[in-house]
């Protein structure tokens, strides 16, 4: 099979105005993410609709690595010259809580070989966050060794990554994908939220962007 998964994310959150979402998801699925994925270091995609937080329409990439960003393949054939279908339909009602954002993974430090080939999983939940820097070094050991190992053993979790943003804020993202779009109401994810006196200390100094945590369900491709 296909590699699908890399060491780094392309990742695009919008709102679009209800008169124009079939527009903007037909022209989305059948040309802008088949346009994208052609370009070398593109490795899979996935698109999701928002059930809680937002924006409401998320595009995931899953990338090579970064540096994929940064190719003239990528700049020239997608930033630099766009279809007319994309100039028609990104005018004027695309781009309300407009964000995109490049990422490079830091946990796990390797992907397991198992997963580097599975599809976009049906639901995410997801955090942009900061964290002073006086507080990122622990912050970061906790997130890695407590706060994310604890949350895998709730019934539902599928597995979880953690990412740095290329270039601007907020500095994190973490990505956890979930059979199904409750398992952050059930009673064993509520129970390893509190149940760490390390996560008391270390949680008060996180900052989640607008929006943070999401809930999303897939819409392409196989709409759940």
């Amino acid at each position: 099979m296909s590699k699908t998964r890399g060491t780094g994310l392309l990742m695009l959150w919008t709102d679009v105005d209800p008169e124009h979402e079939a527009e903007f998801n037909r022209w989305y699925n059948e040309e802008h993410i088949q346009h994208l994925l052609k370009v070398p270091g593109f490795l899979s995609a996935g698109r999701y609709a928002a059930l809680s937080g937002g924006p409401k329409y998320l595009s995931m990439y899953e990338l090579e690595e970064p540096g994929v960003l940064r190719t003239q393949a990528f700049l020239d054939e997608v930033r630099f010259r766009p279809s007319p279908w994309r100039t028609k339909t990104s005018g004027g009602h695309v781009g309300r809580n407009y964000i995109v954002q490049g990422y490079r993974q830091i946990h796990p430090a390797r992907t397991n070989p198992i997963e580097l080939t599975m599809g976009p999983s049906p639901y995410l939940q997801m955090g942009r966050m900061d964290i002073p820097a006086q507080m990122e070094e622990e912050w970061n050991a906790w997130y890695n060794t407590v706060y994310v190992p604890d949350y895998l053993t709730v019934p539902g979790v599928i597995r979880a990554r953690r990412f740095t943003v290329v270039e601007g804020q907020p500095k994190y993202l973490t990505v956890y994908e979930f059979e199904r779009p409750d398992v952050p109401k059930s009673e064993a994810w509520n129970q390893v939220r509190d149940k760490n006196p390390w996560t008391h200390r270390i949680r008060p100094f996180m900052k989640l962007d607008a929006g943070s945590p999401a809930v999303f369900k897939r819409i392409y491709p196989d709409p759940v």
